[in-house]
């Protein structure tokens, strides 16, 4: 898996944003969409894999999924990446290596809560991490209008959390802040490390660090062929794919608005509900997902419009 060289921007970016311009010489709002298309890509496959997990616990435990699926995916990107082990400053593998236990937090967590709540409700909570980072982490006004039009959209998903288990909504929550901070070591990792390299060491450390859980948990039935079929299509759905589209996103894309763009997944998640758990959408949950499409369209929008501008400005200056 290969990624574009990232041009340094025009202007810097925000605080806790990616360094995220489109490479020279890129098409003006075409090439900007490429990021936007990653994310949503990832979306999708991190919410299918999630909802082929829910049908795996039974089998292994909420433990033995994360421990699979960080396994399987570590093996997958190690071997596929070849990442080297020299050449790296102490603060690229501090880096890393943080990347990596917030990745394990976030796996842990969200699975916690899932195995408690059902999965819309659990990924809507799980969303108010990068929500909050998007509005602690843009300069613009406007991003924060959409930010506080998705925010809506969640709560009306997750309309009656009265009645969910309180103990798997403190994980969904826990799940979010260790979400927030998955996007910004991701970015950090993105930049310090070629192509998928530092994904690949930081996924090893996830599942280095989870294993011991899984073991206690779900012991020889991690062996299991079934299983070890099953967690291995988790992990490419899940882990592999997703995490590797969203760091190659995050190179080019701030992460206020790939933050806000993470709205997307109670929508996701409730089709996937949908699809494969059997889980029916009700008439206030469709309205949360139009309020949470409609902040996305326009978080999306903002940005690709600004670069554009920006550009444009740019090329006027140098003429």
């Amino acid at each position: 898996m290969s990624t574009p060289s990232a041009a340094t921007p025009a202007t810097p970016p925000p605080v806790g944003t990616a360094t995220a311009a489109a490479p020279a010489g890129t098409p003006g709002r075409r090439g900007a969409l490429g990021p936007v298309g990653l994310v949503l890509a990832g979306g999708v496959s991190v919410q299918f894999g999630a909802a082929l997990a829910v049908t795996l616990m039974p089998r292994a435990g909420a433990f033995g999924v994360v421990t699979l699926r960080l396994l399987v995916a570590a093996l997958v990107l190690l071997v596929v990446c070849r990442p080297r082990l020299r050449g790296h400053s102490r603060t690229d593998w501090g880096t890393v290596v943080v990347f990596g236990l917030a990745m394990a937090a976030m796996n842990g967590l969200f699975y916690q809560a899932v195995d408690r709540i059902p999965l819309g409700p659990a990924v809507t909570l799980e969303v108010l991490g990068p929500l909050t980072l998007s509005v602690l982490a843009s300069r613009r006004a406007i991003n924060a209008l959409w930010a506080a039009l998705a925010l809506a959209g969640v709560f009306l998903l997750g309309g009656g959390f009265g009645s969910l288990d309180p103990v798997g909504i403190a994980f969904a929550v826990g799940a979010g802040s260790m979400w927030a901070a998955y996007i910004v070591f991701s970015a950090r990792t993105g930049r310090r490390f070629p192509q998928a390299d530092g994904l690949a060491l930081a996924m090893a450390v996830a599942a280095l660090v989870f294993l011991p859980f899984g073991v206690v948990e779900a012991g020889t039935r991690l062996l299991d062929p079934t299983t070890l079929a099953l967690g291995s299509a988790v992990a490419v759905l899940s882990s592999v794919l997703p995490y590797t589209l969203e760091l190659l996103a995050l190179r080019r894309l701030p992460a206020s608005t790939f933050a806000i763009l993470m709205s997307l997944e109670p929508a996701l998640a409730a089709t996937a509900g949908f699809l494969i758990l059997n889980q029916a959408l009700t008439v206030t949950e469709a309205a949360a997902i139009a309020l949470v499409i409609a902040a996305s369209m326009g978080a999306v929008r903002t940005q690709v419009g600004q670069g554009w501008k920006r550009r444009r400005k740019v090329k006027g200056v140098e003429g």
